[in-house]
């Protein structure tokens, strides 16, 4: 398996777009009312943006791009505002792996914040295993931080 995890390019957008669509829509199987997600989660201009920004990752597998993520560093902390896999992808490790690679990528940082719906059992699950800790919720979202080393 030759995977890696790159800063994604505007080019990249509309693909990562139908990726995040496909991935968040899937929510529904693991808690959501609705297939819906993040704001601008199925908007190829919010991504184009995003990759503008520099905030754009891709997860390339053999030349494909399975997945995603969006990377908000600010001062010492990095926030993960999202990430994603394609659907037909789940269960292949490629989100432990976006995960462990964006650790690798920020080591300088003292803390990786992110946040996931309450009801989505998946990633509650999946981020607690990766040794995140619960900081706080309210009505809609669990916070997680974990700290490098």
């Amino acid at each position: 398996m030759s995977l890696q995890f790159l800063k994604a390019g505007t080019s990249d957008a509309p693909t990562l777009c139908g990726i995040s669509k496909r991935a968040f829509d899937s929510d529904i199987l693991v808690g959501a009312t609705t297939p819906e997600g993040p704001p601008g989660y199925m908007s190829v201009s919010f991504h184009t943006k995003m990759a503008r920004q520099g905030h754009l990752y891709k997860l390339v597998d053999e030349g494909l791009i399975v997945g995603g993520a969006l990377l908000f560093p600010q001062n010492d902390v990095l926030n993960i505002g999202r990430i994603f896999v394609a659907p037909e992808h789940f269960r292949k490790g490629y989100g432990i792996f976006i995960m462990q690679e964006t650790e690798k990528l920020f080591q300088e940082v003292k803390e990786y914040t992110l946040d996931t719906p309450v009801w989505n059992v998946r990633t509650n699950s999946f981020y607690s295993k990766l040794g995140y800790k619960e900081i706080k919720r309210d009505k809609e979202f669990v916070f997680y931080s974990k700290h490098p080393g």
